[in-house]
């Protein structure tokens, strides 16, 4: 399997194409059930992304393999569109979304006390950690990327932390990021510096796994999936050794679920009457706690946040869900970008974002 999910990063647009929609069958998942009833999305009145240059939203979709985008504004569909090969029902994989994911999950079980504190030690929820220095990390460490620990995140480099951290045999039933993870050793003060690690988010997800008991499938199923009213049902990558969820990547579920999930952050968590996410998280998850570039954007916990206020989870590949709270915006994509990501592929997505923010009501 680690050999299989590292050379992902190397596929074919064709094979890219051709397997992002089946990535549960590929590789060891786990099924998130959805609700029996799902909460309806209507629609209204379809909105014409309006682009500065001539751009039409075919030609951003062919340029950019985008496969499906949804806009919805004041819970309403304002457009939804899908590519030859795609529809409501494909379930697509979601890289670096599930990221954000599993910082919801994290908010879910600060609120209901499995995990007790963000200041607490990653070795009091995971054994394997103590006498490492993993181990001191603490979980809001961990949330923000700032753990100190060296990494490299080059994703066109199959010799980067992030092209071996699968490759190793299994150590018994110890998940493989956990053994490729336990060794490495600071590099910096904590909490002094920013550094985007998909293994960290990985231990995110063996970090909800340990303090609840049950996998991040499981746990997405029982405390938003089925709650929020999902229309599909979804899958959750598996460590093959651990059989643990990865928390970094591998979720794949429908566009409108996807879309579903940015609605659940701009209500704040809200399902009905209940708030499940702890009111500590949600007031800095979203927040500027890192800036990450010169234009004022950063990162909060696992959740990018930009200057004008709107944040959103995006993953290799063209991934996204985009939240503006000012506007009550939810957009939501699902592609197979011809590369991983690049500064062109990042800006023809956000002209995409400013198109539909300069037409919507």
């Amino acid at each position: 399997m680690g050999q299989k999910l590292e050379s992902l990063l190397f596929w074919s647009q064709d094979e890219k194409e051709r397997r992002f929609p089946i990535m549960h069958a590929i590789f060891p998942s786990i099924l998130i059930p959805s609700a029996a009833h799902s909460t309806p999305l209507k629609a209204y009145k379809n909105i014409t992304p309006k682009w500065e240059d001539d751009t039409t939203l075919d030609a951003y979709m062919n340029e950019h393999r985008v496969q499906g985008i949804i806009v919805i504004k004041d819970n309403q569909i304002r457009l939804e569109k899908y590519g030859d090969n795609s529809n409501q029902e494909t379930l697509w994989t979601s890289f670096s979304v599930a990221k954000s994911v599993s910082s919801m999950l994290v908010g879910v079980a600060l609120k209901e006390g499995a995990l007790e504190s963000l200041e607490d030690p990653l070795k009091k929820y995971i054994d394997e950690f103590n006498g490492y220095d993993y181990g001191e990390v603490t979980v809001r460490q961990l949330l923000t990327m700032t753990s100190g620990i060296e990494w490299n995140e080059d994703y066109e480099d199959p010799n980067s932390d992030v092209g071996q951290m699968y490759k190793a045999h299994c150590q018994g039933d110890e998940s493989h990021i956990l053994t490729y993870i336990k060794p490495l050793k600071f590099a910096h003060k904590q909490g002094t510096h920013w550094n985007y690690s998909t293994g960290e988010t990985d231990l995110v997800g063996i970090l909800v796994q340990k303090a609840t008991g049950i996998s991040l499938a499981e746990y997405l199923s029982e405390k938003i999936w089925k709650p929020f009213g999902m229309e599909s049902d979804a899958y959750w990558f598996a460590d093959e050794c651990s059989h643990l969820n990865l928390g970094g990547s591998g979720l794949s579920a429908s566009l409108r679920d996807f879309a579903r999930l940015g609605m659940l952050m701009l209500d704040g968590g809200e399902i009905g009457d209940k708030n499940i996410l702890s009111e500590e998280w949600l007031k800095d998850a979203t927040s500027l706690l890192y800036q990450t570039n010169d234009q004022g954007d950063g990162y909060g916990y696992l959740w990018w946040r930009f200057k004008d206020g709107s944040y959103g989870a995006f993953g290799i590949f063209g991934q996204m869900i985009y939240i503006n709270p000012h506007k009550n915006l939810v957009i939501a994509q699902m592609a197979a970008w011809p590369k991983a990501g690049s500064k062109e592929l990042t800006q023809g997505r956000d002209a995409f974002i400013d198109a539909v923010q300069r037409v919507i009501d």
